[in-house]
């Protein structure tokens, strides 16, 4: 049982030293996350597009 409280004794010390970030720096942080996933999706999504079409050409012509 003592080493369970000297854990959480030092675990709580230890989350007193870190530096949360703000609630707009974290807000930023998803805004930019949410952005950057949909751009990379789009991409994507049209890579596949662009890639089925060339295939289907392809394969009805060859």
């Amino acid at each position: 049982m003592k080493k369970i409280i000297k854990y959480l004794r030092e675990s709580r010390q230890e989350l007193s030293k870190v530096t949360w970030p703000t609630k707009q720096h974290t807000i930023n942080s998803t805004i930019m996350v949410i952005v950057v996933s949909v751009g990379i999706a789009a991409f994507l999504g049209g890579v596949d597009y662009g890639l089925n079409n060339l295939l289907e050409f392809l394969l009805a012509n060859f």
